[in-house]
């Protein structure tokens, strides 16, 4: 990170990468010890949430033929339902813990990848023990950001759905239904990625700046106006910040990322927020 600001702003997706680069390789301990700890488990859990969500619906699967080649009312009929609703309620259950589980770690470990970055950024002594410590009092405002994302994308894809049912209605018979039925996917698809890249940014914002929720999203939905093609890596906070003329104070920077060793108190948005400036 050791560009000036002023250059950071017309760094495209090769120059991201190489800074991204330059960070894991300068700080290969630090960053490891982080992904060790939080990320690894992540894909672990993923992994095997995959595999024990694979046997369970198989054997949903294999009891709802059962119950379907069987009399309905007689004893088997009657067990294997049972056995069936059980095996549906061990599921859901098993969804749920993964889902909570996975949601704490994602969070976590944004919290303790950013504030790791950011501190690097300026020039603070930082370790694995700050970060951990740090981590539990940013993960509260990264939920009220991660909540409002979610509803969010929720009313997009009710709202994407109504449409396309309104569009099989309207021309499901016309010769015109599939290739515009595409057209209509891949709209989607363009937005469901595009809200993604928001949420990701949005969740940098809620650890630097005094700002959460859906004014997180707002601001990074600003943020990225103008940077859409490189809009998926690290780094690229400051990079936008950059592209859109606002100075990042590093000593207001570095007072924030102070306030979270101590009891949590949250800052003014002078403190972190910063002036514009010209080229």
């Amino acid at each position: 990170m050791d560009r000036e600001q002023e250059e950071m702003q017309f760094l495209g997706l090769f120059g991201i990468y190489k800074e991204a680069c330059k960070i894991m390789k300068s700080w290969s301990i630090l960053l490891g010890q982080i992904s060790l700890v939080l990320i690894l488990p992540l894909s672990v859990i993923f992994l095997v949430h995959m595999e024990v969500s694979e046997v369970l619906v198989s054997k949903i699967v294999h009891n709802e033929i059962v119950l379907d080649d069987t009399r309905a009312g007689s004893p088997r009929y009657n067990r294997v339902s049972n056995v069936l609703s059980s095996e549906w309620t061990t599921f859901l259950l098993f969804k749920a813990a993964y889902f909570t589980i996975f949601l704490i770690l994602s969070l976590l470990s944004t919290s303790a990848v950013v504030y790791t970055i950011a501190c690097i950024y300026t020039g603070r002594e930082v370790d694995f023990k700050k970060v951990m410590s740090v981590v539990p009092k940013v993960w509260r405002r990264l939920m009220a950001t991660f909540l409002c994302s979610y509803l969010v994308f929720f009313v997009y894809n009710v709202l994407s759905f109504v449409i396309f049912f309104i569009w099989i209605l309207g021309f499901g018979s016309t010769k015109a239904f599939v290739p515009i039925a595409y057209v209509l996917l891949i709209l989607w698809f363009v937005g469901f990625v595009y809200l993604t890249i928001v949420w990701q940014l949005a969740s940098v914002v809620t650890v630097l700046e005094d700002t959460y929720g859906f004014k997180a999203m707002i601001k990074s939905k600003a943020l990225i106006h103008g940077k859409m093609g490189v809009a998926a890596l690290t780094v690229l906070y400051f990079v936008c910040k950059s592209y859109h003329h606002e100075n990042i104070d590093k000593s207001a920077l570095s007072d924030h990322l102070e306030v979270y060793l101590g009891e949590y108190v949250p800052l003014k948005a002078k403190d972190v927020q910063l002036e514009q400036y010209h080229v």
